[in-house]
């Protein structure tokens, strides 16, 4: 090939045709102008995943920590509710989950992860798997079946290496599906956990009931009802065709079918109208999900979990799976009553949301209160004429003859804490549901009602004016979704409190109750809970910027740059500094990697000997609790035109070119047909002077 520099004075309009042809706007998709997402789910979840990824505000502790998401939930206010867990050199860690909170938009709006200390644990047991089934075994007194032992690491203040094993069996009262942790290097038992969640124990006494009349679902406790059955003709099941996974059948045996559409004969003890009675609860309670708190089933995946009546005890529980209904105490009725029956699958939503069903005391007690608001937020949907809504439970289960098991507007009626304090960690979960039960209460009636609901003692002297059962029923589940495996009252305090600034933007009415109700039962202040002004709420937020934010370099030079965050709105937040897009044989360093917003970096970008001429944009992405944001560095490497190939010399922006020269260009051979400098060969009018002669 022959090179000419400089420009011949005859030839100077025909390349200028050139450059103008070339210079034409080419707009690359990623210039393209930003649209409003076609998906805001996988909009959110990327943004959530980008934050995970991160490690951001302290959501990982140690280089060997990483978080898988394990689900996500939309909420109300077009927020989802990314769920995670958390792993430890490869283990899976108890306790150590997270929820992070992105809109349709790609926004994080929030993080929440689970209270513990960095883990430092090595991760080889010095006890023996057998050891610890062995251990795990001798915590029931009566065993079906012991799972294989799975080396975790369980989270919390002192992080320890452990063998999670599930033990079903009985206890001395009660079915259990017993998770138990055993100390992978002492072989002492570290944590129990037991998936069944029974009602309250049996105290005394008795009474009878009368049967109602028949009708397509003829229940005990709610009178005529319809409830949706699988079949037609002359084959019909108690499997619910609408909504997946619900169905009723007697315990140990199998659905209820028969050859009628009309079920149940409204007698308390008969099982079939027991299980009318549980679809016609849970059915409802799946309607009141999907209209008043936009959750699609009680698994929020679309999905319900089956029933069973005839237990032989006075009790009902939930096993982590499933619902199991006995009966009361004088054995004339099923307990299946809504509130019952509701709160039962109350469970079901407690351990599938964020954080799961976690363990001990008071988050026990949280799980009970939590399934006593899904059984009268049942009830005050349904509006029952028979079975009229009301903010007791169990009253016509009578389970033990005593009439209600609690009473929400004041759980000290039954003997029960009405108010929050340092002993409800140590409190019995049934009486520990007291003080969340009260909280609720207030938030939808006040202190004071006057649609004929009972007056409620606060443990402050205040009054507490409510917002109604719906609004609170929104705000409660809504801050449900920022659970966490260390779910306690100071933890669902703060939630709530953000979703109410969430859910009702630009008033300050549901906050304010929100809050006087929580002051109300002594769950105090606690540190960064939402405030609210009366505005639409504001994100925090930051910018970043680069400067310089281009260089020249040869192979085996470095670039550097200053990466400056300033805080655009609210508070500052951790970022963290990553690139992409870097060349062949590149690397970036940020000193130092993480920075608070309103806060500097530099990043280094150094090249190698074997990195190739041509120009790369790399991007910089800056990555916090609430926000993402970009800047772009351009760095050219040797001419910042990529190199020959097929011993053919490379094309030159700066090179005089003419008919009948021959270069390389994106791994092509490129002919000139014509006089020119600065066409790029391939490029949009590039025809008029090259030709493409095939690749080298």
């Amino acid at each position: 090939m022959t090179s000419r520099r400089g420009l011949a004075t005859g030839i100077a309009s025909v390349a200028g045709l050139a450059l103008s042809l070339l210079a034409l706007p080419v707009t690359p998709a990623s210039a393209a102008p930003a649209q409003p997402s076609a998906d805001p789910q996988a909009t959110a979840i990327a943004a959530a995943d980008r934050v995970a990824a991160a490690g951001a505000v302290g959501l990982r502790k140690s280089s060997a920590e990483s978080l898988h998401r394990v689900s996500t939930t939309l909420g109300d206010a077009g927020l989802y509710y990314n769920s995670y867990e958390r792993t430890y050199d490869g283990l899976r860690v108890v306790g150590g989950d997270a929820v992070i909170v992105a809109d349709g938009t790609g926004r994080v709006r929030g993080t929440d992860s689970a209270e513990g200390a960095a883990i430092t644990v090595g991760t080889k047991p010095t006890v023996d798997a057998a050891r610890a089934a062995s251990v795990a075994r001798g915590q029931l007194p009566a065993v079906s079946t012991v799972s294989k032992p799975d080396l975790v690491v369980l989270g919390g203040a002192q992080p320890k290496l452990a063998y999670e094993v599930v033990v079903k069996g009985r206890t001395a009262k009660a079915p259990s599906n017993l998770h138990v942790f055993v100390d992978a290097a002492t072989g002492k038992v570290l944590d129990q956990r037991d998936d069944v969640k029974a009602e309250s124990p049996a105290k005394t006494g008795s009474t009878a009931a009368a049967p109602r009349a028949a009708a397509n679902g003829n229940s005990y406790y709610a009178g005529q009802v319809s409830i949706d059955t699988t079949g037609s003709g002359s084959s019909y099941s108690m499997r619910d065709p609408n909504r997946p996974g619900i169905s009723c059948g007697r315990e140990g045996g199998s659905v209820y079918t028969k050859s009628s559409n009309s079920w149940g004969n409204g007698r308390g003890t008969d099982l079939e109208t027991g299980c009318v009675d549980v679809l016609y609860t849970v059915q409802t309670e799946w309607n009141m999900l999907k209209d008043w708190l936009g959750r699609n089933g009680i698994d929020g995946n679309g999905r319900g979990f089956p029933a069973s009546v005839g237990l032989n005890d006075v009790n009902a529980y939930w096993d982590g799976s499933s619902t199991h209904f006995g009966h009361s105490q004088d054995n004339q009725r099923q307990a299946t009553s809504m509130d019952v029956a509701g709160h039962e699958f109350g469970h079901g939503i407690f351990q599938n949301t964020p954080g799961g069903a976690g363990s001990g005391n008071e988050n026990g007690g949280l799980n009970e209160s939590t399934g006593d608001v899904f059984g009268a937020l049942t009830e005050f949907y349904a509006n029952n004429p028979v079975d009229t809504p009301d903010f007791t439970v169990g009253e016509g289960v009578n389970l033990v003859g005593n009439g209600p098991i609690r009473y929400m507007y004041d759980p000290s009626r039954e003997g029960d804490p009405n108010c929050y304090s340092s002993s409800i960690p140590n409190t019995e979960v049934h009486a520990a549901a007291g003080p969340q039960n009260h909280w609720f209460y207030l938030l939808s009636e006040g202190s004071s009602p006057t649609d004929g609901q009972p007056a409620s003692p606060t443990c402050n002297g205040s009054s507490v004016t409510g917002i109604g059962i719906q609004k609170a029923g929104k705000i409660f589940y809504n801050g449900l979704l920022h659970k966490t495996s260390s779910w306690n009252h100071k933890a669902a305090r703060k939630a709530t409190l953000q979703a109410a600034v969430d859910l009702f933007p630009g008033s300050c009415t549901e906050f304010n109750a929100t809050k006087a109700a929580w002051d109300a039962i002594s769950v105090g202040a606690v540190s960064g809970e939402a405030t609210c002004t009366g505005e639409p709420p504001k994100d925090n937020d930051f910018s970043v910027s680069l400067s310089p934010s281009t260089a020249t370099v040869q192979p085996g030079q470095s670039a550097t740059s200053t990466v400056t965050t300033k805080i655009t709105n609210g508070n500052a937040q951790s970022v963290k500094l990553t690139a992409s897009g870097l060349p062949s044989g590149a690397t970036a360093t940020f000193t130092p990697a993480t920075v608070q917003s309103g806060a500097t970096a530099s990043v280094t970008i150094a090249t190698t000997a074997s990195t190739p001429n041509g120009t790369s944009k790399v991007t910089i992405t800056a990555t916090g609790a609430n926000a993402t944001h970009t800047a772009d560095f351009t760095l050219t490497v040797g001419s910042g035109n990529p190199g020959g190939c097929g011993g053919v010399t490379a094309w030159d922006s700066n090179t005089f070119y003419g008919p009948g020269d021959v270069v390389s260009y994106g791994n092509h051979k490129w002919t000139s047909t014509w006089y020119s400098v600065g066409a790029e060969p391939g490029a949009p009018g590039s025809w008029a002077v090259w030709t493409d002669s095939g690749a080298c």
